[in-house]
């Protein structure tokens, strides 16, 4: 498939290239908001403003300097501020992380939605949540597991039908679908069916699949439609991941490398 960057005039600035709200993090998760926040970042995007508990951000701030931080009280105002949400990334599943999945999902009823990770296992348990607020730009991004999670089926089932699943989960919650696995499946709302060539073992690391959650969330940032957003950022993801590991070999790419070959599979496309 012929992809192309998102286009960067010379007179832009930060705000040109899109605000990213990245709801994720727990107390005992924190490098799953660093992580997804860096790669939206890494792709492109102007800002991203982690809305997350005291202890991430303070674990997020001692890694960098990168990431604008906001307590979970701003998180009204900080959902009018954005251009896209991401949200899930090692949110945790406990009763307050599901309180706050669901209100930010309300929240963020007229902007696009990137939901990951403990976000799908939450949504798995609210499956109606998605319908009653009539967002239309949801991407949902489930491994196997989640799958199954999301349509109330085995493992099995998604495994020995990894299409037909994709197009059941985008037919149930109205959104794209980035069905994750050795040859990722991206379904749009639509039912269109995108198969990745991209990517090798070297990816199946903890931390990948907050990667690639930012990187969709950055490329919405900058005005992709969700479909393409999904299919670019899948795409640049395991390209990272196979130039990783012509440097680092499958065995030792961690997902921070991942996102430091992020601009080595952009300047392919350039």
């Amino acid at each position: 498939m012929d992809f192309k960057m998102p286009p960067r005039e010379e007179d832009s600035h930060k705000g040109t290239f899109g605000r990213v709200l990245n709801v994720s993090g727990s107390d005992y998760m924190s490098g799953a908001a660093l992580l997804s926040s860096l790669s939206a970042l890494k792709i492109g995007c102007g800002y991203v403003f982690l809305c997350s508990t005291e202890r991430v951000i303070n674990a997020v701030a001692a890694q960098t300097q990168n990431i604008v931080f906001a307590p979970l009280s701003d998180l009204d105002e900080q959902v009018r501020n954005a251009d896209v949400m991401l949200t899930g990334c090692g949110l945790s599943t406990s009763e307050e992380a599901e309180s706050l999945f669901l209100r930010a999902i309300i929240l963020a009823k007229d902007i696009p939605v990137v939901i990951d990770a403990d976000g799908l296992n939450i949504l798995s348990k609210n499956p109606e949540l998605l319908t009653q607020v009539q967002n239309c730009n949801y991407i949902l991004t489930p491994h196997p597991k989640e799958a199954a999670r999301l349509l109330g089926v085995s493992l099995k089932e998604v495994l020995s039908n990894m299409e037909n699943i994709a197009v059941a989960i985008s037919k149930k919650y109205n959104c794209v679908t980035v069905l994750k696995s050795h040859r990722t499946i991206v379904c749009s709302k639509d039912l269109e069916i995108y198969i990745n060539t991209t990517g090798n073992n070297a990816l199946a690391k903890a931390g990948s699949g907050d990667v690639l959650a930012g990187m969709i969330a950055g490329l919405l940032a900058q005005k992709c439609d969700a479909f393409y957003a999904a299919k670019l950022g899948v795409y640049l993801h395991g390209l990272a991941g196979d130039l990783a590991k012509n440097d680092l070999t499958e065995y030792g790419v961690l997902a921070l490398d991942q996102i430091r070959y992020i601009s080595n599979s952009i300047k392919t496309l350039l």
